[in-house]
């Protein structure tokens, strides 16, 4: 990939509005998430709790990515480029085993209440969550070996001395690096996401025949299949599509820098799944906004919107008495 003032734009402008958006919506989720463990903890909120720690982490480590493609160069520590790269990349699949996670916990949830309800602990979601952090972790562990790899090949460029970051790679780092993604679309995305599908789809079927379930808990649930499977398909899926056409061609994709891009949102997109999977994070969702209306600058504004209204009512009806 050759950096141009274009892709600069494009990529400082997705990471920004991904970190605007991201950082204060993910902390309002991790001090409810906090809050309610503390007090009465369940398997889905240790789930949800553990899906915006990654996320803030991702988020934290956005802005090395930010600084790259500003200068369109790596200028910053070499021992930078691997750690951000990994933490990116890390995240991004937890991200995927969290969510696919938290779609079976709710499908068990309504299939089998009973059953579920008797042997539910929030240290199996711990548990799960810990796993999950280091499988992710492990499978993305190709980012260091990548970045350092033949390294003392007297054709090659010390790591010292390169001004890119996990772009371009020899011959011989491509035959590992190849299989390895595809492994990865594989492993880490495909399968998640069948089962994703799955428990979503008889979520929503089951919910949809049960005669007591009110129109709001089927619209909460409609709305986490659809938000759930959109940051699949929108965030993970044309990246990992990037990982197949490599190995077809064997080769990295052109296009991957962009598909990389819709990967980033997942930061933004996930609250979705937050809000419409937590009781307690649309009420702290609707306390903050009722809070926030009640300061000066918004009562002002609704007092003038107030007095322009009961203004032109009176106009009207004097016009009308006329």
């Amino acid at each position: 990939m050759e950096w141009s003032k274009s892709l600069s734009n494009l990529v400082l402008s997705v990471y920004g509005i991904t970190f605007i958006i991201g950082v204060p919506a993910n902390i309002l989720a991790f001090y409810t998430f906090i809050r309610k463990v503390r007090l009465r903890a369940t398997p889905i909120d240790v789930l949800l709790l553990s899906l915006t720690t990654s996320d803030l982490v991702f988020l934290f480590f956005l802005p090395f990515r930010m600084v790259e493609a500003a200068n369109m160069r790596w200028d910053m520590p070499y021992f930078l480029c691997p750690l951000s790269g990994f933490i990116f990349y890390s995240t991004i699949y937890n991200s995927t085993l969290l969510l696919t996670a938290i779609s079976v916990e709710r499908y068990l949830g309504v299939a089998f209440p009973i059953q579920y309800k008797l042997k539910r602990r929030p240290l199996y979601a711990a548990i799960a969550s810990a796993v999950f952090a280091v499988v992710s972790m492990a499978q993305c562990s190709i980012v260091y070996i990548m970045q350092y790899y033949d390294h003392k090949n007297p054709t090659a460029i010390a790591p010292s001395g390169r001004n890119t970051c996990y772009e371009v790679f020899s011959t011989e780092q491509l035959e590992i690096l190849i299989p390895v993604r595809l492994e990865l679309f594989l492993v880490m995305f495909l399968i998640p996401f069948l089962i994703c599908c799955f428990c979503y789809i008889s979520f929503v079927r089951i919910l949809s025949r049960l005669p007591n379930i009110s129109p709001k808990k089927r619209f909460r649930a409609i709305g986490l299949a659809l938000g759930t499977l959109l940051i699949f398909i929108i965030c993970f899926m044309p990246y990992n599509i990037s990982h197949v056409e490599g190995f077809v061609n064997w080769k990295s994709a052109d296009w991957r820098v962009y598909a990389l891009l819709t990967s980033t949102f997942n930061a933004c997109l996930d609250p979705l799944v937050f809000y419409f999977s937590s009781s307690a994070l649309r009420e702290m969702c609707n306390h903050f906004i009722k809070k926030l209306l009640r300061r000066p600058v918004f009562a002002s504004c609704r007092k003038a919107m107030y007095c322009s209204a009961v203004e032109e009512s009176t106009q009207s009806s004097n016009d009308s008495s006329r």
